[in-house]
């Protein structure tokens, strides 16, 4: 006896492919109806029903109000200390005419100070956001805010 002349004791089982016909009649062995007999992922998750229920926003950007809501333009203390003298006025529309600050949707910015740089001189600010350090600042400087 040589290699090529050895033989299984039993036959080889061949895989069943389901639903081609064959010895599995009717359902295939899929035993449903509808989506759950076919291929592929069958049933759709859960979450995308979640997502179809949801109403669709429509119209102009989902937040309307931002888009009108205008953004606030930001002055240092170094600027302020640079371009003004001591007790002039600092407000959106004096930073306009001196062109620290441009014009937003061709209206006064809303302006907010931060507190980079050091404020030197006593000057009166009016109509303006600060950061917590930038007030800190100015009142140790005399400033007037109003």
């Amino acid at each position: 006896m040589q290699l090529h002349q050895v033989q299984r004791k039993t036959k080889r089982a061949k895989s069943r492919q389901v639903g081609r016909g064959g010895k599995r009649g009717k359902t295939a062995g899929r035993g449903h109806k509808g989506q759950k007999q076919h291929g592929g992922h069958g049933i759709r998750p859960d979450m995308r029903d979640t997502i179809k229920k949801l109403p669709k926003l429509r119209g102009r950007g989902i937040n309307t109000n931002k888009s009108i809501e205008r953004p606030t333009r930001i002055v240092n203390l170094e600027t302020i200390s640079n371009e003004f003298k001591a007790g002039e006025l600092v407000s959106p529309k004096t930073l306009m005419e001196k062109k620290i600050v441009r014009a937003v949707y061709g209206k006064l910015p809303k302006v907010k100070v931060l507190s980079v740089g050091e404020l030197d001189k006593k000057v009166v600010f009016e109509k303006c956001i600060f950061s917590k350090t930038a007030k800190d600042k100015a009142e140790k400087a005399g400033a007037e805010i109003k």
